[in-house]
């Protein structure tokens, strides 16, 4: 932290002769103007992480009410769990990690709005977090105008990482690669020669059913149907009569977890029966699918970016750690968000010192094995700062996420072909 010596502020004041000013007036001033000079090298410095010798503050944004808070609370709670294991450790060069959360009820000026705040405001010289996509994207923004550092911990629209953006690094898998797992469980195992989308018209839902339309091309794959729905509908009777009439072999779903379990319930009731039903990961990845889906998620696969049977480094403790603490497993966004806490400590301790632009460079140089996996941000494909990540495919057997494919990461062998509603008890 820059210092003023103390001896120039204390310093007697000019004697002046023949002036208006008493000596009262002139030491006022020389005060005035020393303050003014430290305040001018104190705005140099990023206050948040400086303030206090012995902590790193980091404010996280995040939706922690509305349809998108399930997702927030689990990353919340990584978040926490993770910056927890530092701190017992001996912290960040012997700084105590301090994180806290801002509710940005999944809106994208809102998110916005924080985030100003933290750069221009609080001087944070570093931005972790965000759940959607259209939040991400807003952040993403703001961070690169302001020339800070964000890292983006599980919004997967393509476009976040296809701007030219020096400062925005992505840990997640993109949308255009979510699907991956999918796809080679398709060629290999289904075998399908049509397929429907349904998705939602969100940014992530959006770019998740272009991702998946390019992929069914590739493997000749005829597109029978492709609907958008508006998020936070309740009844899908009216698209999944069209899925009926259709009779697709694959029904793929790119949904937030309310209109996943819905969209389940209500294929249930119509008793459409197909070969598959596939998710796009998101609302079909994470505990609170099954709960609400009931029965009716039986089956189901799903696109992952993470499971706890993967063998990365703490990726069981974590997950086993979560489970014993808050009762249900975590979904990839957990898992993404603990390790967020780890990659911005990597960083954070290599970087020459808290200034953003260093930070950036730290960060640009990230190497790293986490619970979620290698993390390694690479200009390719036409993206910037990207990690680049193996994803995988899950199936809810009795109840269970089970990881089937790839095959060397199964937990369980895939149940395929799947019973007819009127099979299944």
């Amino acid at each position: 932290m820059f210092k003023i010596p103390i001896a120039n502020i204390i310093k007697p004041p000019y004697i002046v002769r023949h002036t208006k000013y008493s000596y009262r007036e002139a030491t006022m001033k020389r005060l005035s103007v020393d303050v003014a000079v430290f305040l001018f090298f104190l705005t140099l410095f990023p206050l948040p992480l400086l303030a206090a010798e012995s902590n790193i503050d980091i404010v996280i944004p995040l939706p922690l009410t509305g349809q998108q808070a399930k997702f927030g609370e689990m990353m919340k709670r990584s978040y926490e769990m993770a910056a927890e294991e530092i701190n017992a450790k001996g912290g960040i060069k012997k700084k105590k990690l301090l994180l806290s959360f801002e509710d940005s009820v999944a809106k994208p000026e809102t998110a916005r709005a924080i985030v100003e705040k933290l750069i221009d405001v609080k001087k944070q010289p570093i931005i972790v977090g965000e759940y959607t996509s259209a939040c991400a994207k807003a952040v993403a923004a703001v961070a690169e105008e302001r020339k800070t550092p964000y890292l983006v911990v599980a919004s997967a629209d393509d476009a976040i990482t296809r701007q030219n953006y020096k400062y925005v690094f992505r840990q997640n898998a993109v949308n255009a690669h979510y699907g991956d797992g999918v796809i080679d469980f398709f060629n290999q195992i289904v075998k399908p020669k049509t397929i429907a989308i349904l998705y939602e018209s969100s940014a992530f839902g959006t770019s998740g059913a272009e991702a998946m339309v390019k992929d069914a091309e590739k493997l000749g794959m005829k597109v029978l149907l492709k609907e958008k729905y508006e998020s936070g509908s309740i009844d899908f009777r009216p698209i999944l009569s069209k899925v009926k009439a259709a009779q697709p072999d694959v029904l793929y779903m790119v949904s937030y977890v309310m209109d996943a379990s819905l969209l389940m319930k209500q294929i249930k009731e119509l008793r459409i029966d197909i070969k598959l039903f596939a998710g796009g990961a998101a609302g079909f990845a994470i505990p609170e699918f099954i709960d609400n889906a009931k029965d009716a998620a039986d089956y189901v696969i799903t696109a992952t970016l993470w499971t706890q049977q993967l063998k990365y480094p703490g990726a069981k403790e974590y997950a086993e750690k979560y489970k014993a603490k808050y009762k249900d497993y975590p979904s990839y966004h957990g898992a993404s968000a603990y390790s967020a806490v780890y990659v911005v400590k990597d960083a954070l301790e290599r970087a020459k010192d808290y200034t953003a632009e260093r930070i950036r460079e730290a960060m640009k140089a990230t190497n790293v094995k986490t619970a979620f996996g290698p993390v390694k941000f690479e200009d390719k494909e036409g993206y910037q700062n990207q990690n680049f990540s193996e994803t995988l495919v899950i199936q809810i057997q009795k109840g269970e996420f089970e990881t089937i494919w790839p095959q060397q990461h199964a937990s369980k062998k895939y149940i395929y072909p799947i019973p007819t509603w009127r099979e299944r008890r």
